[in-house]
């Protein structure tokens, strides 16, 4: 896809795809959602402005496909896609929440892979649990997540038509 002009990127609002020069402001937002949400995993509270760069880029810009939510010229939010169905991540900078950001973001994975979602979050995680359940997603296993977080977690999963997982 060839790079829009700076003047047209900063006027985008809504999805698109992420583009390299988009990862401190996306690992930035990784930041502040996590460390508002996080307070029960440790290792994620221990990230800074300048260590969650090199890890974002290991965990998820490397291995995922990513797009951003773009508005008032900024990255407030992101989605990354493992393989072709699993919702990595989905974070929404806390300023950006509730504005139909993340929303978006998840719509847009639906329209990329149309047979169904699956995802993991943390059970404590309320927000995102409320979230997900609204947009459609059924809990389907609940366990631990592997370390380094070994927190309670469930899989959910979205199926077009409400199709059994």
């Amino acid at each position: 896809m060839p790079r829009r002009p700076a003047e047209a990127a900063s006027s985008v609002t809504g999805v698109r795809r992420f583009e390299p020069a988009d990862a401190n402001a996306t690992a930035q937002v990784w930041l502040r959602a996590g460390l508002d949400e996080y307070s029960y995993l440790p290792e994620f509270q221990e990230l800074d402005r300048i260590s969650v760069l090199p890890v974002f880029q290991e965990l998820i810009a490397d291995p995922c496909r990513i797009w951003v939510y773009e508005a008032a010229g900024s990255v407030c939010g992101f989605v990354s896609i493992r393989g072709g169905s699993t919702v990595d991540r989905l974070y929404v900078d806390p300023a950006w929440q509730r504005r139909g950001a993340g929303s978006a973001l998840l719509e847009h994975a639906k329209r990329l892979s149309p047979g169904g979602l699956e995802l993991h979050t943390h059970q404590q995680n309320l927000r995102a649990l409320a979230f997900y359940e609204k947009a459609g997603f059924v809990p389907v296993r609940w366990g631990i997540s592997p370390p380094p977080e070994c927190v309670p977690d469930v899989e959910l999963h979205w199926r077009p038509f409400g199709d059994a997982p």
